[in-house]
């Protein structure tokens, strides 16, 4: 198993929607794509802004993660939320992902 921890930088303001966008619709898309979402956390404390989004996602490989990834990316019912979302323009300002393999101690695997 590993992750994929991402941080999106809501643009100011915007945090609420990117929030709602996920609890109400990604996530919904994400489990029939069969996407495994770990976690959501906002930042209380730390070097991030108080306007970052940070999750965690689970993949039994690169390859399903290329497979999974680019069909949500690619899937009608994403395309158009994402359309009717940022309407009023960009949710983001930028978005940082990095790949995790956990060590042969780490509890999470």
């Amino acid at each position: 198993m590993i992750h994929e921890l991402r941080v999106y930088h809501a643009l100011p303001g915007r945090l609420p929607h990117l929030l709602a966008r996920f609890e109400n619709h990604t996530t919904k898309i994400w489990d029939r794509l069969g996407i495994q979402h770990v976690g959501f956390w906002t930042t209380m404390v730390g070097e991030s802004e108080s306007n970052a989004l940070t999750y965690l996602l689970a993949w039994e490989s690169l390859a399903e993660r290329e497979a999974k990834w680019s069909a949500f990316q690619k899937d009608p019912e994403w395309i158009a939320l994402r359309t009717e979302t940022e309407k009023d323009g960009p949710i983001n300002a930028n978005i940082s992902n990095q790949i995790l393999a956990p060590t042969n101690f780490s509890r999470l695997k």
